[in-house]
């Protein structure tokens, strides 16, 4: 009877572990979800006419990433496009503005970051905290801008840690 209570502790206390670790990782995963949530960073359906214009040149950022204000500074001063000329027809440059601020007055209001810049924002410089300047000067990044050369699934919008991959520094 000893050896059959025993063996019964076992597998309830196994079972109990195995329920414990699917739930860990289920909230880890809900959180993650989450956090990416209120910063507006989920992946949406983009607009046609901003993955033809925008991600042309760089990614097509995640409109939450920026709150609707900076979005109507960016898309009413292309001609200085953070040093170059992104210069649009008046209506496309309607549609856009529309669709940007339309889609990030959806999500929990951010604060403007100085110069607009998603790199300047308060939860950008939280959630890059740890990495030091040298790793956005190397040659394979660049700068803080160039978000998919770390998150491999930043096109799409995923811009979770479990897609990060920071490129070596060559020999």
């Amino acid at each position: 009877m000893s050896s059959r209570f025993n063996s019964t502790i076992r597998v309830a206390g196994a079972c109990l572990a195995f329920a414990i670790t699917a739930f860990s990782s289920l909230a880890l995963a809900k959180e993650e979800e989450e956090h990416e949530h209120e910063r507006g960073i989920r992946p949406i359906p983009l607009l046609p006419l901003y993955q033809q214009e925008c991600a042309s040149c760089h990614i097509a950022f995640p409109p939450g990433m920026l709150p609707a204000s900076s979005w109507q500074r960016i898309m009413n001063n292309l001609k200085h496009h953070y040093g170059a000329d992104a210069s649009l027809d008046e209506a496309a440059v309607k549609q856009l503005e529309q669709w940007l601020t339309t889609v990030t007055n959806r999500t929990q209001p951010l604060p403007e970051p100085p110069e607009d810049r998603i790199t300047r924002s308060a939860w950008f410089v939280h959630t890059h905290h740890e990495v030091a300047a040298s790793v956005w000067s190397r040659p394979a990044i660049k700068s803080a801008a160039n978000c998919a050369a770390c998150h491999n699934a930043a096109d799409p919008g995923n811009f979770s840690e479990h897609y990060v991959r920071i490129p070596a520094v060559k020999p």
